[in-house]
């Protein structure tokens, strides 16, 4: 991966301080080695230490150094395919107990955020789809049939409700998930890795993995200044698998095409306008080709989202489209200005679901959560630790081949220069 910009991470600002940890640097033996210290290795850990399991996690960073410290912070229910396609693509049995473990997958979340105490902002007033024309419209009406056939508490609004509950007027309506909500996500990961070490997990951060040797039915994995000896490791690093070179157990990778996304947050609004924006505190995304998300935070900034990568070339054209919408959207906001911006990768699979590896003899992986990494990503970490400890059937997504996209890099290219030139031109005029 290219070296990245150090840029101003509002997640990282106002999140609770990270627990303590360090690298490692002695020899360990565990039952189970946890690769990446973001939702899913997160979660395996604290299920697994809940067991009694010993597990040791290594994380190449610091936690919550991808995705879970760059996300926009939407506990989604289900993913982004719809469930219609979702059963089509996976059959009627493995994909019915998929879209039913993942729309209750926001239900985990909050329970573990109550159960831990965990201080991450979180609201629970649902989720806004919000639709771009009359397509959009038929899009989230066709999306509210489908998971109302499987008993979920949708509905679509009209254009003046969707109005009402944004602030923002001109969509032609909006799904409201009730199931959903919104947390800050670099503080939920905070709060898994205190509640996983207070389980007697061990969490090593500044710890990459360099290489793995097979010893007898043991993994030795060399990580940071140590080993550690496992008989199960749990690969749980998602969109950013590839961070190192010669890293072992990264050819998963090679089936997730890269998506670019960027986030920007005002300052803190006045009460009087932020009463006016999104007064429930839902968080919201749209239908629109290049998509846009935005949704506020409990210092009353508005954060503002979208397709592209702030590098030197792209941050300019990014912020000024991000300063135009937030106009259109909201007239009435007045004068603002940008505080923090960041930006991260979401990991796309051709058919849009997440993807379950063997690596190799007791190695396990799943990622390609498509831009919904809080609630899945939980989920899946529960899964894999049951999995893992001999639970029959404890994973909600059938083993797949590896298969590897040709055209990934092509499209990660295309996503990030067509959202560029995109942006350049919408709301000018």
């Amino acid at each position: 991966m290219a070296a990245e910009r150090t840029l101003p991470n509002l997640w990282h600002a106002t999140a609770p301080a990270a627990p303590d940890t360090r690298p490692l640097s002695a020899d360990i033996s565990v039952d189970v080695a946890v690769i990446g210290g973001g939702f899913t290795g997160l979660s395996a850990a604290l299920h697994l230490a809940e067991k009694g399991v010993t597990v040791a996690v290594a994380e190449a960073k610091m936690i919550g150094f991808g995705g879970s410290g760059r996300n926009v912070g939407l506990v989604n229910a289900g993913m982004w395919t719809k469930p219609e396609d979702l059963i089509a693509t996976l059959g009627a049995e493995v994909g019915t107990r998929l879209l039913t473990e993942l729309g209750d997958g926001p239900s985990l979340v909050y329970q573990l955020v109550e159960k831990h105490g965990i201080s991450c902002e979180a609201v629970r007033n649902g989720t806004l789809h919000l639709a771009v024309g009359p397509e959009g419209l038929k899009d989230i009406q066709d999306r509210e049939r489908q998971w109302k056939a499987f008993g979920a508490p949708v509905e679509v609004v009209g254009a003046d409700r969707a109005g009402e509950l944004t602030g923002a007027p001109g969509f032609a309506g909006a799904l409201l998930d009730r199931r959903a909500g919104t947390i800050q996500p670099l503080a939920y990961a905070r709060g898994l890795a205190r509640a996983a070490l207070a389980a007697g997990a061990q969490i090593y951060t500044e710890t990459p993995l360099r290489s793995a040797e097979r010893k007898g039915d043991l993994w030795k994995l060399t990580v940071g200044g140590g080993t550690i000896s496992a008989r199960s490791v749990i690969v749980a690093t998602n969109a950013y698998g590839d961070m190192l070179s010669r890293t072992p157990w990264t050819s998963y990778t090679q089936e997730l095409t890269i998506l670019p996304y960027f986030q920007f947050a005002t300052n803190p609004l006045s009460d009087n306008i932020a009463r006016s924006i999104l007064p429930e505190r839902q968080g919201c995304w749209d239908t629109g080709l290049v998509m846009t998300s935005f949704r506020m935070d409990q210092q009353n900034r508005l954060i503002f989202g979208s397709v592209g990568r702030l590098d030197a070339l792209a941050e300019g054209t990014h912020r000024g489209f991000a300063e135009r919408s937030l106009r259109k959207l909201f007239p009435a906001i007045g004068d603002f200005r940008f505080e923090y911006w960041w930006d991260g990768r979401i990991g796309m699979t051709t058919n849009n679901l997440p993807q379950m590896h063997v690596m190799a003899p007791n190695v396990f992986s799943i990622s390609g959560y498509n831009g919904r990494g809080i609630a899945p990503g939980t989920v899946f970490g529960r899964a894999l630790a049951n999995h893992v400890t001999g639970e029959p059937n404890a994973l909600p997504l059938a083993e797949t081949a590896l298969t590897p996209d040709p055209w990934r890099n092509l499209k990660s290219a295309f996503y990030h220069a067509g959202a560029q030139a995109k942006h350049f031109i919408d709301r000018r005029f």
